[in-house]
C-alpha cells in the first residue's frame, strides 16, 4: 500500500511540475531607467533596419498582446523625411524622449513634436513625417492585427 501512495503522489508531482512547465506566467512588460537611457537596444530581440535612404533604425518590441492587435516599445531612427500618402494604418501614441520629428499633415497643417512631448496619430493620418532623428516610446492598436 505504502507503494502505490508513493507512486500516486510521484506521479501528481511529475503531472503537476510537467503542466507548470507549459504555462507561462504573463507579467507586466516594464521598461526601466536603464532601458530607457538606450540599453534596451541592447537586447538581443531588438530589430536594426536601414533602409531605402539610408537612415538607419532601431526596434524593440516589449510587449505583443495576445491577440496581437497591440504592443508597444522603444524605437530610434536617424534623419529621414517620408510621405506618407496612404492611411498611416494604425493608430499610434508615441512618447518622444530624444529629438524630434515635424507632422505636416495633408491639409498643410504643421506640427512640431519635440522631446518631452507625445501625440497620438490615427490610422487614417496621410501627410509628411519629417525628423533629424528621435528615440520614442511607441503603443501600437492595429485593429487586425496587420501594422505590427
Amino acid at each position: 500500500m505504502k507503494k502505490i501512495i508513493l507512486a500516486i503522489a510521484g506521479t501528481v508531482i511529475i503531472v503537476g511540475a510537467l503542466l507548470a512547465a507549459h504555462h507561462e506566467t504573463v507579467k507586466p512588460a516594464k521598461m526601466s531607467k536603464a532601458d530607457i537611457a538606450g540599453s534596451i537596444f541592447d537586447r538581443p530581440e531588438m530589430l536594426e533596419t536601414t533602409h531605402d535612404d539610408g537612415h538607419k533604425t532601431l526596434d524593440v518590441t516589449t510587449l505583443l498582446s495576445s491577440d496581437k492587435k497591440f504592443a508597444s516599445g522603444m524605437y530610434k531612427s536617424g534623419k529621414t523625411r517620408s510621405e506618407i500618402k496612404e492611411p498611416y494604418g494604425v493608430d499610434e501614441f508615441m512618447y518622444f524622449l530624444e529629438g524630434s520629428v515635424t507632422l505636416s499633415s495633408s491639409d498643410g497643417s504643421v506640427q512640431v513634436i519635440n522631446a518631452g512631448e507625445a501625440v497620438t496619430i490615427p490610422k487614417e493620418w496621410t501627410g509628411i513625417w519629417d525628423t533629424d532623428g528621435y528615440t520614442k516610446i511607441w503603443v501600437i492598436y492595429s485593429e487586425d492585427g496587420s501594422g505590427l
